[in-house]
Formats: structure tokens, C-alpha cells, sequence
């Protein structure tokens, strides 16, 4: 019998047991959960020598813990694991998403390189951090096919997201990593996540995610990931350790055990959303329905009628911004998720005020349809009440 723990291992297995490995050795089932800030020594020459290594190379530190902004083992396990997923040899957590995307820029940025080339749409916190120059960064924003031109000598970082938030347009991952030369290419993998995509396998060096999504997957917990090589989580590691973005260790185990059924539950809610979209693009009542040739658990769609009645009308589903849950939610983008972002630019990026974004949880569908088809006919009532009342102003003013 082949027993060697080394060999290659389908996804489902490796979302089940990586960051486990070592559990059953120690007699433990579950992984635990190490709350200390803290960690006693009686060596404080090591304990130098270990603080001496981390500031060097930002490398975890061999042995005892040392301070919980330099690493803790919980969030440790969960790194692991979501490194083994994305195919990375490293991955370094953060206490959210942005915090992840800012320590990226800021490690890119203390090397001199402040440029980042970028292409709409991405999320809209993401647009703006990089839009806002809030971290001293200059962007350039372009299409896929533009990408080799808009690559300068300064130029740290091209950025990308696919399926993109919110309207789930797709990019050719392996074409822009070749556009992108030497430049490491930064694909945001929230909304695909490793079961459906692994952007190293397409040439991306630096993956993101909002952990906060799909990873955790239970809407309780809030973190963010950057899946990467060794030498550049070292540098994530010390920014995280000089800026203080640390990611809580219950966090760290919530999302550890929410890897454990990533792939079950993208897979159920993908199937069902699939379905969905197939309904709405036959519906009379749905202008269009944007949903990525990957497949996945998120779907976009405009509406002839008002998009706010649909926001009002559901019932079953969530009507919240955030994405990846158990459950299923619906937002306006251009009201929530994307007002931040220039009015002009976030339509320019296919981000009409029609829009609605809807991340596909696992209820029946026939229970999601039936919550779905009672708001849009809410929706299309509404605009008729609308027309109607204009049709009337217009009759008085004339």
C-alpha cells in the first residue's frame, strides 16, 4: 500500500487534510485554536536569533512563538492549507481582504515600483484604494489587450480579477501573464476560488482573495490571503508584522474549517446558480444575465423594471453586500459595492445602475426561483406605476 504522505492528492482530499497533517501524531481530531498574544521564554538569545532571522527574510521562525503580530500556529495551519489549494508555495493571511491587497502594494511600492497597471472592472474598494493613491500608488487603468503598452520601468504590479466583481466578465489569465513580462501579475480569485481556478497554473504570481467569501463561507468571519511565492510572503510577512494587519486566530480556525467543505459547497451553489441563470436569461422581465463560462455560485443580471424593488421584494433570499455564504444574497453594486467608484468609470466598466449581483447560496432552487419571480413581478409593477405617473405628469404640464 502506497503510504506516502507526499503524493499528489485531489482537491476535495487536500481541503479535507491540508494544514492536518501533524493532528493525528499529537492525538488530535480537531485542529486547535491558540489564543495567546504571548509566548514565555527562558532562551532570550534564541528568541533574538529567531527575531533576527524574521527581520532579515521575514521566514516563519523555527521553534516556540514568539509574538502573536509575528505568526501564530493557528493561522499558520490555514495558510498551508490554502497555499496547498492554490498550488503556491506560500500564503500569508490578513485581517481582511484590503488589508491583504494593501500590503501588496506596499511591498511592491518599498522596492520603488508604484505603478500598477489594472483592468475593470474590479471590486470597488479595490478601484479605489488604487484610483485614491491612498498608499502612494500610481495606476493605469486598461484592457486586457493593452496591458504590454501600459507596462512601465516603474511598474510593480498588474492587476486583475476574473470573473471580475461584479459584472463576472472573464480575462484570459495566461495571455495577460504573458503581457506582463517580469511584472508579477495579481489575480484576485475570490469569486472562483482554487475549485474552479488556480491562477498559478496560468502564470499569476500573486493570488488574492477576500477570505471573507468563499473561503470561510459561513458569513462569520472577515480575512484576506495573498497565495504566493516564499521569498515575497516574506515581505508580506514583515508588512504585516510592521503594520499590525494581523488575522485573529479564531478567524484562522473558522477558515481553516471552512476550506474542509470549500469544494462541496462551491460546487452545490454553482449548480443551482446555473440553473437560475438559465431561468433569468429566458425571462422577459430580465434585460440580461451575466454568468462566466467557469461557471460558479455568483450571477449578475439587469431588469427591464426597477432594480430597488427587486432589492425590497425578496424574501428568502438576503438583500447585503458580501458574497460566498451558505445562504444567498442579492445587492445593487452601483447603491453598495461599487458607489465609491466614479460614476462615469463604474458604468464605463459594464456596471449599469440596472445591475444586480447575486451570490447563489445552497436553498433549493425552486424555493430561490419562486423568491426571485415574486420580486421581479414586484419590479416590473413598480416601473409600471412609474411610467404611468410620468405619463400623467407630462398630460398636466401640457
Amino acid at each position: 500500500m502506497d503510504t506516502n504522505c507526499n503524493a499528489p492528492r485531489a482537491l476535495t482530499t487536500e481541503a479535507v487534510h491540508a494544514g492536518r497533517d501533524d493532528l493525528a501524531r499529537q492525538g488530535l481530531h480537531a485542529p486547535p485554536i491558540d489564543l495567546s498574544t504571548t509566548y514565555p521564554s527562558y532562551d532570550s538569545r534564541a528568541e533574538a536569533a529567531r527575531i533576527d532571522a524574521f527581520a532579515a527574510t521575514g521566514a516563519e521562525p523555527d521553534g516556540p512563538p514568539v509574538y502573536g503580530r509575528l505568526g501564530n500556529p493557528t493561522v499558520a495551519r490555514f495558510e498551508t492549507a490554502l497555499a496547498r489549494l492554490e498550488g503556491t508555495e506560500s500564503a500569508v493571511a490578513f485581517a481582511s481582504g484590503m488589508a491583504a491587497l494593501s500590503a501588496v502594494l506596499l511591498a511592491r511600492a518599498s522596492m520603488g515600483l508604484r505603478h500598477v497597471v489594472a483592468v475593470r472592472p474590479l471590486y470597488g474598494c479595490s478601484d479605489h484604494l488604487l484610483t485614491a493613491g491612498l498608499l502612494g500608488s500610481e495606476v493605469t487603468w486598461t484592457d486586457p489587450a493593452g496591458i504590454a503598452d501600459a507596462v512601465r520601468a516603474d511598474t510593480g504590479l498588474v492587476m486583475v480579477e476574473t470573473p471580475a466583481n461584479p459584472t463576472l466578465a472573464e480575462v484570459d489569465l495566461a495571455a495577460v501573464a504573458h503581457a506582463c513580462g517580469s511584472v508579477p501579475l495579481l489575480a484576485d480569485n475570490t469569486f472562483a476560488t482554487p475549485v474552479l481556478q488556480r491562477p498559478a497554473e496560468r502564470g499569476a504570481r500573486l493570488i488574492l482573495h477576500s477570505a471573507t467569501k468563499y473561503l470561510g463561507g459561513h458569513g462569520d468571519v472577515m480575512a484576506g490571503v495573498v497565495a504566493c511565492d516564499e521569498e515575497f510572503a516574506g515581505l508580506l510577512r514583515q508588512i504585516r508584522f510592521a503594520t499590525g494587519g494581523v488575522l485573529h486566530p479564531l478567524a484562522g480556525y473558522l477558515l481553516l474549517r471552512g476550506l474542509s467543505t470549500l469544494p462541496v459547497r462551491v460546487r452545490a451553489a454553482s449548480a443551482t446558480a446555473a440553473e437560475l441563470a438559465r431561468r433569468l436569461a429566458a425571462d422577459p422581465r430580465v434585460a440580461r444575465v451575466h454568468y462566466p463560462r467557469i461557471g460558479g455560485a455568483m450571477i449578475a443580471f439587469e431588469v427591464h423594471g426597477d432594480p430597488h424593488a427587486v432589492i425590497s421584494g425578496v424574501r428568502l433570499v438576503t438583500p447585503a453586500v458580501s458574497l460566498g455564504s451558505v445562504d444567498t444574497l442579492i445587492q445593487h453594486p452601483a447603491s453598495i459595492s461599487h458607489r465609491i467608484v466614479d460614476a462615469d468609470d463604474r458604468r464605463g466598466a459594464g456596471v449599469s445602475d440596472r445591475l444586480l449581483r447575486m451570490s447563489v447560496g445552497l436553498e433549493d432552487v425552486e424555493d430561490l426561483w419562486a423568491d426571485l419571480d415574486r420580486a421581479l413581478a414586484r419590479a416590473g409593477t413598480a416601473a409600471e406605476a412609474g411610467t404611468a405617473a410620468e405619463a400623467e405628469m407630462r398630460r398636466v404640464l401640457h
